[in-house]
């Protein structure tokens, strides 16, 4: 599979068109960054970790009925997708307070939270992704009220396939984000479900096992991404 013209570049991510109709070549890069930007760093072999790990986790959704962007898998760091309208709204499932939910509520850090809580935030650095309500997100015509309703009932099943996945192995789902796209009339699962978008502890001693540890400067980055990216795939990567 060879990549024909550049499509998009991200934070992360680069799409390039194909020889087919529909289709993309999504590449991950081994760029990482933090604080909208703020911070930001190459770390080798970031790339293929967050790569695999999404290749795993989308197939696993399939199996489980939910649709995603995920044709295969090409190569270390490329994947092959279909081509969606992305909506520019990040669909955040909590489990556990954690992060910005903390500051922001009187919640204290690490409780559980029944049932989970599902938050939309405009996909928007310049404005640090600010909260949407279901009125905020139609007066700016981002998605109709049945599209919010759908995406938020795909990001719930999505998070308890994660997490009984996840907690087989003995991680803990305290949050996670996602993003859907349009498709021939469809709304699909896109982006990636990666460490970079999952936050993650340890069962045992809660340590982190994700972007934190890049953000708040808590260890070895690529030591840990490529120990979960082993665990979560049962080995086949990292």
């Amino acid at each position: 599979m060879s990549a024909d013209e550049l499509i998009y570049s991200g934070k992360a991510k680069t799409l390039y068109s194909t020889a087919r109709e529909g289709e993309l070549l999504m590449e991950f890069r081994d760029d990482i960054t933090a604080f909208d930007g703020g911070k930001k760093d190459i770390l080798p072999g970031k790339g293929y970790c967050n790569c695999c790990v999404t290749a795993f986790l989308f197939g696993l959704l399939e199996r489980e009925g939910i649709r995603t962007q995920l044709i295969g898998k090409i190569d270390a760091t490329h994947l092959l997708v279909r081509s969606l309208q992305m909506i520019p709204i990040e669909v955040i499932v909590r489990n556990r307070a954690a992060g910005s939910f903390v500051r922001r509520y009187p919640f204290r850090e690490g409780d559980t939270l029944k049932p989970p809580v599902c938050e939309l935030n405009l996909k928007d650095d310049s404005r640090h992704d600010p909260m949407l309500n279901e009125d905020i997100t139609v007066a700016l015509g981002l998605a109709t009220k049945l599209e919010l309703r759908e995406m938020r009932s795909i990001a719930l099943r999505v998070n308890r396939v994660l997490s009984a996945h996840l907690e087989r192995l003995g991680i803990v789902l305290a949050d996670f984000k996602c993003e859907f796209g349009r498709f021939r009339g469809e709304l699909l699962l896109g982006d990636e479900i990666s460490m970079d978008s999952m936050r993650l502890w340890d069962a045992l001693d809660r340590k982190s096992l994700d972007k934190d540890v890049y953000r708040y400067a808590k260890g070895d980055v690529m030591e840990v991404y490529r120990s979960v990216a082993r665990r979560i795939t049962s080995g086949s990567c990292g």
